[in-house]
């Protein structure tokens, strides 16, 4: 089991990873980050929420989304989400059934 120490470090570098993607990288777009990582912010939304729930707390999708972005995601992809081009789409698909299941 990690120290107290350990549990600290790792949330202090959650925090951090969320500040660059909601702060410093907002024009890093969620379907390149799922095309080339596997992963985006409602991924990392999505897991904060399986923590929870681990840990005995339900959190709804819509709810960990917005505790995880700031804003309600209509927010978000009114300021920061651009329109997704039919490449990045079909890379897309790919990548979502890979890495989160199927679409």
């Amino acid at each position: 089991m990690p120290s107290q120490q350990e549990i600290e470090f790792q949330a202090a570098a959650f925090r951090r990873l969320q500040r660059h993607l909601m702060q410093d990288r907002t024009d890093v777009q969620n379907i390149d980050m799922m095309n080339l990582a596997g992963f985006c912010r409602n991924c990392l939304s999505r897991w904060y929420q399986e923590a929870a729930a681990e840990g005995g707390v339900e959190i709804g999708k819509q709810e960990a989304r917005e505790l995880f972005y700031g804003m309600s995601m209509d927010d978000w992809k009114a300021n920061y989400q651009t329109e997704a081009k039919p490449e990045q789409q079909e890379a897309f698909k790919k990548a979502f059934t890979e890495n989160v299941g199927k679409a």
